[in-house]
């Protein structure tokens, strides 16, 4: 019966009835319809508030299974055995072959001292002891049949065990008429549209009322990278400490300022293809100032400054070679080197975060491509001591508080310190960043005063993203196969380490 019929049949019945109420089980029945179709349709009305008041109750009772519905008619296992049992007598043997669920009705009848086993007939026999028997158990189960209310709960027990009854619960509604009831049910409408306006149809509809404190519909959108939100956080602490932003957006840069303007000499591994990507197309570049480079090559070759230098043939077409950048450092020599050309000098702060690239064996802890935070501080007479303040200061607000300094080299830092902090999570010391004062060989062939010292730092994005998320290998957090659910369920970002 479709929905819409239903729906009729039941508030007619309901609007039509005596007694005031309808049993939901009765109803069903009387329509010849499955019980669950009528809960259905009730539940559908409810959805009209007040048309009908249902009460839900549940009954419990007894009734036979399958087994206990054949002894109904056939009656019980023991008496029927009993019943099969000659005069003389019958070997047990016998007697199995002779009656259906023969051992458990003998088993029965034993412990009920209807029957025993004559052990002085050879073979022994089975014969009755009793002359005359009731099968009570028959009569239980068609009590029970019946809805007889007599039955004791140590006879249900009993049959429950024999697995010839079963304990059912039935439910019910009982349907009665609401104080908004009515045959005829309309949909409530939950848009004003014109046309209503337009023919005064309005005025007649029912409209459902507005939920104001329901939530709006939820829409998909978009969410940051874990790695983008500790990159914010990182930005919004130096710009707290009045650090200015380099431009980063060149990601191919020349061996000269990526290299030899940092006093890196061309021998160096790091200058390996092995270490470096360098590009096929266009391979070099001829854009530099000219007197730059050759101040550069002259503290490279034979020194200056209070170095001697290398001691090699510095050669500008290995300068001239284009590469994937390697740090960020090439970004801070070009702006070290802008600086030295303003007139008078300025002390500056600036910082930068964005990524490098390393021609790296990819592991869990490493990839080609990779984010690097540096900071750089130019001013008169600034030292190691005004480095590990900042630092401290730097990394409190990142949360790491409990810092440690080692001695480290660097081929454009002298001194060079490898910063440490101590992980609760992790109770051990974990390498955080690295740092140093520029050498002279770098800063005054740039054209900087021989007063003006300038002290930087660097670090990772990926390794304090690492521990804050729990992840284990890079490969999880950076490229093309994560899983995007780490990306939508990362927490807000809080630099506590």
């Amino acid at each position: 019966m479709p929905e819409e019929n239903l729906q009729d049949a039941l508030l007619k019945q309901v609007d039509e009835c005596k007694e005031g109420f309808v049993d939901s089980n009765q109803l069903a029945a009387s329509l010849n319809v499955d019980h669950q179709s009528i809960v259905g349709t009730i539940k559908s009305i409810q959805c009209f508030d007040g048309v009908i008041d249902a009460v839900l109750k549940s009954i419990t009772k007894w009734e036979l299974t399958q087994e206990g519905k054949q002894m109904a008619e056939n009656g019980s296992y023991e008496y029927n055995l009993y019943n099969a049992i000659p005069d003389d007598g019958i070997t047990q043997a016998e007697l199995m072959k002779k009656v259906p669920n023969a051992k458990i009705g003998f088993s029965k009848a034993m412990s009920n001292r209807w029957l025993k086993v004559d052990k002085t007939s050879k073979p022994p026999v089975v014969k009755k002891q009793v002359e005359n028997v009731k099968d009570e158990v028959k009569n239980l189960i068609l009590m029970v049949q019946s809805g007889s209310m007599d039955v004791s709960d140590k006879s249900l027990n009993e049959l429950k065990k024999r697995k010839i009854v079963q304990q059912t619960s039935l439910k019910s509604y009982t349907i009665s008429k609401g104080p908004e009831f009515k045959l005829v049910l309309e949909k409530p409408e939950t848009d004003l549209t014109s046309q209503m306006l337009h023919d005064d149809s309005w005025k007649s509809k029912t409209f459902k009322d507005y939920n104001f404190n329901s939530l709006g519909q939820i829409l998909p959108s978009g969410h940051l990278h874990p790695l983008l939100k500790v990159r914010s956080a990182y930005r919004d602490i130096f710009l707290e400490m009045g650090f200015s932003e380099m431009p980063t957006n060149s990601f191919v840069e020349s061996s000269f300022w990526n290299f030899d303007t940092l006093f890196q000499p061309q021998q160096h591994p790091a200058r390996d293809a092995h270490d470096t990507f360098f590009l096929s197309d266009p391979a070099t570049t001829e854009d530099f100032p000219a007197d730059y480079v050759e101040r550069v090559k002259n503290v490279h070759s034979h020194g200056g400054y209070g170095s001697q230098g290398y001691g090699y043939d510095w050669k500008i077409d290995e300068a001239q070679k284009n590469i994937l950048r390697t740090h960020t450092t090439a970004v801070s020599a070009r702006m070290l080197y802008k600086i030295a050309q303003e007139k008078p000098f300025k002390p500056v702060k600036f910082f930068s975060i964005d990524r490098v690239f390393r021609n790296e064996t990819l592991d869990a802890t490493h990839l080609a491509e990779f984010h690097q935070v540096e900071g750089v501080v130019a001013d008169r007479s600034v030292t190691l001591a005004d480095l590990m303040g900042i630092l401290k200061e730097f990394f409190h607000k990142l949360g790491i508080d409990n810092l440690r300094f080692k001695p480290a080299y660097n081929p454009y830092t002298e001194p060079s310190m490898e910063i440490f902090g101590f992980h609760a999570g992790l109770n051990k010391w974990v390498e955080i960043g690295n740092s140093g004062v520029f050498r002279p060989e770098m800063l005054r062939p740039m054209g900087l005063p021989e007063d003006v010292n300038v002290i930087a730092w660097g670090l990772s994005v990926e390794r304090p993203t690492m521990i804050k998320l729990g992840i284990d290998n890079i490969r999880d957090l950076c490229g093309h196969k994560i899983d995007l659910q780490m990306v939508y369920d990362s927490p807000i970002c809080r630099m506590d380490m």
